[in-house]
């Protein structure tokens, strides 16, 4: 029963730092690789030959 216990409170702990770290709104993971693949591709499109 204690394992149990354990391993679904470590589930918890896990999504929570999930979602506070990859995806916070507009300061997450996921809104800064979006941001900087955005200017990447911003960036290569404007190179000319």
């Amino acid at each position: 029963m204690r394992n149990i216990l354990v391993t679904v409170m470590m589930l918890i702990v896990v999504a929570f730092l999930f979602t506070s770290i990859v995806n916070d709104g507009s300061t997450g993971l996921r809104r800064n690789i979006s941001t900087h693949g955005t200017q990447a591709n911003t960036d290569i499109t404007a190179l000319r030959p």
